[in-house]
């Protein structure tokens, strides 16, 4: 039975555009409003591979023959790489290859020739994703979040320009394997013209420029879908394809999957985006009943998050004895560039002879390794040198143990305990939702708004929708963290605040007091010193300082007068 929201989809002509929050069952009305043309030739166009196999699985069990289910990429695949001599690149490209390919030896200065690789590494998938035909019509320093990485690109700009156009050209032209980013937007500059009458165009919050051209440029009628609040994936350049097509607009706001108080939970966190001077309104139901727990999962923002939680679950507390990583374990052990977290504990331990990475093997120290992370503004690097420092000789131990415990795919609904960031189970659902504490808080988000720091809003923006799909995946039980949600005073029969284990007489929080300790001692890294300065010099307090860095007052002094600001 469809509601009235979905009837009026499925009744609809034209060209339309479909706001649809998590679990409101738009696969089943895209399903309908095929069916309900069934003499047309349809396209869906779906966000990745997995994605396009459940939805040929829905598609199937409803009978439904006359939808054609791609992804952009097996599109453009069929049109640019079959039959040719190009071959596709396994994984993306790691520094060292774009180094010896581009012969970037000519540098002075420690490192630049990979520092210099890294931008173009970057700057190469900035142009695969967008719209233009040309490199030198896109900024690519004004994407560039990190305040050293890029001032860094900006004194080699003209050189990351001409080098990443070379890297482009020798891929074109076949002399190196493609990747697939590469060969979508060649499919995207054919301006390729689609035999289908319709075209379903999927999460279309996250789709890239290139995607967005691709489907705008059709004759078919165009239906996309997404929920703005579900955009996650601004890193990998991606637009809201919804705010970008002015059409009729409808609205799928009901969810199946969950019930009123997690619905509750969903619009109080939207609604944190008013501290950015953005629209924070959210129209959500919930009607979805709690059922048996047969999944169980932990979701946290970073991979650094989530092997700490499960370090913590599996091995410490010994609360679990199986466990499943969604998108394979070994996955959050290494960074984009292909370093893996024993390289950087080699390295950490001074055994430089046992570090394969060719890249992370130039490095002297960690000292020399987290400078080029500040110049490189590389993420991934820096959370793997979080856990290094965290956990140091214990990571061998503990990664063997993870991956003995660790099972099938095919078992995944047996682990006890289920892990993920949000990135990877975007899409999925679980009975049971256990967050990490790693996630942003409503005090950070005003903070952060009120220090006025460049590209930040469209950073906070990304980390409120972050916690807004991690609480989207919890059909039957909630658990979140209670500083992430002080609001929120009692559990419900859905939700439940997981609250502070040790006390003082006084009720003060102890864990917090040792976390709150521990990290106004732990290092400085140059960016944030660099930010310290800017905060300071614009007349911020050292109690406004210290909650935008999460550290003491008498951390935020003693700092600013090691750097003679006082």
């Amino acid at each position: 039975m469809l509601t009235r929201e979905q009837k009026d989809i499925v009744d609809s002509s034209g060209n339309i555009k479909i706001n649809a929050v998590a679990g409101s069952g738009k696969t089943t009305t895209l399903i309908e409003y095929a069916r309900a043309r069934p003499g047309g030739k349809i396209l869906y166009l779906a966000f990745n591979r997995a994605v396009k196999l459940e939805a040929e699985k829905k598609f199937a069990e409803k009978g439904v023959s006359n939808v054609r289910i791609e992804t952009a990429h097996s599109l453009a695949f069929s049109r640019i790489v079959k039959g040719t001599d190009y071959t596709i690149k396994a994984d993306s490209y790691k520094t060292p290859e774009i180094a010896g390919i581009l012969g970037l030896d000519h540098f002075d200065g420690k490192h630049t020739a990979y520092i210099v690789a890294t931008h173009i590494n970057a700057f190469v998938a900035y142009f695969c994703n967008s719209d233009k035909a040309r490199v030198q019509e896109l900024d690519y320093e004004a994407v560039i979040g990190d305040p050293a990485a890029r001032q860094f690109a900006i004194s080699f700009k003209e050189e990351i320009s001409h080098q990443t156009r070379l890297f482009l050209d020798k891929m074109n032209k076949g002399e190196i394997p493609i990747i697939h980013d590469f060969y979508l937007k060649k499919f995207q500059l054919s301006k390729p013209a689609l035999p289908f009458d319709t075209i379903l165009f999927d999460e279309g919050q996250d789709a890239s420029a290139a995607m967005l051209d691709i489907f705008l440029c059709q004759r078919a009628t165009k239906v996309i879908v997404g929920d703005s609040h579900q955009q996650i994936y601004g890193w990998r350049y991606a637009v809201n394809s919804l705010e970008k097509v002015d059409y009729p607009s409808f609205d799928l706001s009901a969810s199946f999957r969950f019930d009123q108080d997690v619905a509750q939970l969903a619009r109080s966190v939207i609604s944190w985006k008013r501290h950015l001077k953005i629209p924070s309104a959210l129209t959500i139901s919930g009607s979805g009943k709690p059922g048996r727990i047969k999944t169980r999962a932990v979701i946290a923002r970073t991979n650094t998050g989530l092997l700490v939680k499960a370090i913590e679950l599996l091995i410490e507390k010994k609360e679990i004895a199986s466990v499943y990583f969604e998108g394979r374990i070994e996955n959050y052990t290494y960074a984009n560039e292909g370093a893996s977290i024993y390289d950087v504990l080699n390295l950490y331990n001074g055994e430089k002879e046992r570090v394969r990475d060719k890249m992370i093997a130039s490095m002297k120290d960690m000292d020399e390794l987290e400078e080029y992370i500040e110049h490189t503004g590389d993420a991934q690097l820096r959370m793997l040198v979080e856990v290094v420092k965290e956990y140091g000789k214990k990571i061998p131990g503990y990664i063997k143990k993870l991956k003995e415990c660790h099972l099938d795919h095919d078992q995944k609904d047996k682990a006890d305990m289920i892990f993920s960031t949000v990135h990877r189970c975007k899409g999925m659902e679980y009975d049971e939702v256990t967050l990490a504490d790693d996630f942003i808080t409503e005090a950070k988000v005003q903070d952060a708004s009120s220090a006025d720091e460049g590209d930040g809003t469209s950073r906070l923006y990304e980390e409120i929708n972050l916690l807004y799909v991690a609480i989207t995946r919890a059909k039957s039980v909630l658990y979140v963290p209670q500083h992430i949600f002080p609001e929120v005073e009692k559990s419900g029969k859905t939700l439940k605040i997981i609250k502070p284990v040790k006390t003082s007489a006084k009720g003060y929080d102890l864990q917090s007091a040792k976390e709150r300790n521990k990290s106004a001692y732990a290092p400085w890294s140059s960016d944030e010193d660099s930010r310290l300065m800017e905060l300071f010099n614009k007349g911020k307090s050292p109690n406004q300082l210290a909650k935008i860095f999460d550290r003491t007052a008498g951390a935020i002094v003693a700092r600013v007068k090691k750097l003679n600001l006082d």
